[in-house]
């Protein structure tokens, strides 16, 4: 079994080398590789950090597959009518799992094991062989296990709350936990951090190899023990799994419900968005991740002694939740029927999910706002904040219903998830894409208001809030007209998919129109990853700084420069973050209008 598993894992892989796909694929397997080769040159040259580098590659095998929606291309459901025992099962899966570039990769980086052994001895060099190679079925077998324990645990809406401070804890860090580096490099005493990476799965390699012949060989034994016993857990769980995925992994509830008030219009729709942002799991994960995201990003420079991004947590947290709704119509499934079956419903649908977002994000980033910027101490930032709440708050409100009706990713039916009951079944590129969008465009609202701050300080007030409110009529407006327009059209998109609301010319011209070479899919790919490093942190931030005199450099090119410097360096990384969001967005539409109007 475990070889059929294995040819099916590789099959899938090999038929998912086309289009976009191909490209990620490719553009991840290299910089895998670099960072795998980075970690031998460390063996090499930096032999002390290898401990920590091991644990790295750990920590991504462990919290990588949850952020790619648990990395699984085998679902263990696809096999639940196989009269096999669980372990038998299990083993099998575990199998097609190795046949995967991650695995390939990080196999590369623990060849650094064996390059640290041999400082030690040929007897060394073996052990060191043995070690990778259970350290690699090691940390494949635990990120399986913490997947299998994230699905079975995330049931209560209590779960889903820690499971959104994890992923946003996590995603924070790798946006600004250069702060943590900086300030490690500051500290006196870092002794406990080494024993810590030894303590974990990765370092008893290391161990095994540093010991004496008994000593070694006895970890190693214990080493192989615990893959047996991952083996066990990992069975149990997918028993687990599949069965609980029978009735959508989510337990039946045991309490009265509530009657539901006696309301009509926009006050009833708001009445049942309310209850769902605070009953669906999945919506409740995305707004506690959105609060858990802004929370951690912005307090992450204080361990520098950078207070300077605490007053606009609210704001980051608005753009978060503005991010994670902007697919609301799509997460509801085809459930869209019943507006479009009353007649003249779409308005207040419209409008009673504005006021059920609003009524959930707006109250509590009202009150981060406030908390962050008195915390702060900035007291420049007070007019900043309260010029530019209301007007990312309204411009947010407005832009989730405008993007929900224009732009959906279709989404599997609530009542049809699989055994994740955070996974949504929505193309993960496409959300992702949805969240970008949001990220460029609601803050493009808030430029009057900014403008107003630059002039008079407090005039960004009144500016704002005239703003915010214009946004939320206006696009809700739009939102709703495009809805009661086009409402048949976004209703089979979200029951069939993509290609349903194609005509047939529509067809033949995607069909006929070519992908893009596989090195501008790279070059598209890397700017889309890489273009708000110059733009926000190396571009705007420190433009932000030079204009309202804050004096910490931080980590900003452009503020070590000589004064001469400074705004031509600025200037040129907002161009160069600004050229390459054109070129990743402009140069594929340029490539394929032509054999589109000729197909």
């Amino acid at each position: 079994m475990a070889v059929v598993l294995i040819r099916m894992r590789l099959a899938l892989l090999r038929h998912a080398l086309r289009g976009d796909r191909a490209s990620s694929l490719v553009l991840g397997t290299v910089i895998g590789l670099i960072l795998a080769v980075g970690t031998v040159a460390v063996a090499v040259f930096w032999p002390p950090l290898l401990p920590a580098a091991l644990a790295v590659w750990l920590m991504g095998w462990i919290f990588g597959p949850i952020f790619t929606g648990g990395g699984e291309a085998l679902r263990p459901e696809y096999f639940t009518m196989i009269p096999a025992a669980p372990r038998r099962m299990a083993t099998a899966l575990l199998a097609g799992a190795f046949a995967s570039p991650a695995v390939m990769i990080t196999s590369v980086a623990l060849t650094s094991m064996a390059v640290y052994g041999w400082r030690f001895g040929l007897l060394a060099t073996l052990v060191a062989l043995v070690a990778a190679v259970i350290t690699l079925i090691t940390m494949v077998l635990v990120s399986r296990v913490t997947v299998a324990i994230f699905g079975l645990l995330v049931r209560s809406r209590a779960a889903a709350v820690l499971a959104a401070f994890v992923t946003g804890t996590v995603l924070a860090l790798s946006g600004n936990g250069w702060a943590l580096p900086v300030a490690a490099a500051t500290a006196e005493d870092l002794s406990w951090a080494g024993a810590l990476v030894r303590l974990l799965p990765s370092g008893w390699g290391i161990a095994a190899i540093e010991s004496s012949p008994p000593a070694a060989l006895g970890i190693l034994a214990a080493s192989a023990l615990v893959v047996v016993l991952l083996v066990a857990v990992w069975a149990v769980l997918l028993t687990r799994r599949v069965t609980s995925a029978a009735r959508g992994g989510v337990p039946a509830r045991r309490r009265r419900p509530r009657p539901f008030p006696m309301v009509r219009g926009v006050r009833a729709v708001a009445a049942k968005e309310l209850r769902t942002w605070s009953r669906d799991l999945i919506r409740v994960h995305l707004l506690s991740f959105a609060f858990f995201y802004a929370v951690v990003f912005t307090l992450l420079p204080v361990a520098i002694g950078w207070w300077g991004m605490v007053p606009f947590v609210g704001l980051i947290a608005v753009l978060m939740g503005a991010g994670v709704s902007a697919n609301l119509y799509a997460t509801d499934g085809t459930a869209l029927w019943l507006t479009l079956m009353t007649p003249g419903a779409e308005r207040a649908d419209v409008r009673g999910r504005q006021l059920a977002w609003l009524l959930a994000v707006g109250p509590a980033t009202a009150l981060l706002s406030v908390a962050g910027a008195a915390a702060s101490g900035e007291t420049w930032a007070w007019p900043w904040v309260a010029g530019l709440f209301p007007a990312v708050l309204g411009g947010a409100a407005g832009l989730v219903v405008l993007v929900a009706v224009t732009a959906p990713v279709p989404a599997t039916d609530p009542h049809r998830r699989g055994g994740d009951p955070l996974s949504s079944g929505a193309d993960e590129g496409g959300e992702t894409g949805l969240v970008w969008l949001m990220l460029i465009a609601v803050p493009v609202t808030a430029l009057p208001a900014a403008a107003a701050v630059l002039i008079e300080p407090w005039a960004g007030v009144p500016v704002g809030v005239a703003t915010g409110v214009l946004c939320v009529w206006g696009f809700g407006r739009i939102a709703a007209r495009r809805l009661a327009s086009g409402g048949t059209e976004l209703l089979a998109l979200l029951k069939y998919g993509s290609a349903a609301g194609r005509t047939v010319r529509e067809e033949e011209a995607a069909a006929a129109a070519p992908d893009l070479p596989l090195g501008h899919k790279i070059a598209v790919i890397v700017c889309y990853s890489l273009a708000w490093l110059p733009l926000f942190p190396q571009g705007i931030v420190p433009m932000f700084f030079k204009l309202f005199g804050v004096e910490d450099r931080v980590w900003f090119l452009a503020l070590y420069l000589p004064d001469a410097w400074q705004w031509p360096t600025i200037t040129l990384m907002i161009s160069i973050g600004l050229l390459m969001y054109g070129y990743a967005i402009l140069f594929p539409m340029r490539y394929r209008a032509p054999e589109t109007e000729q197909a």
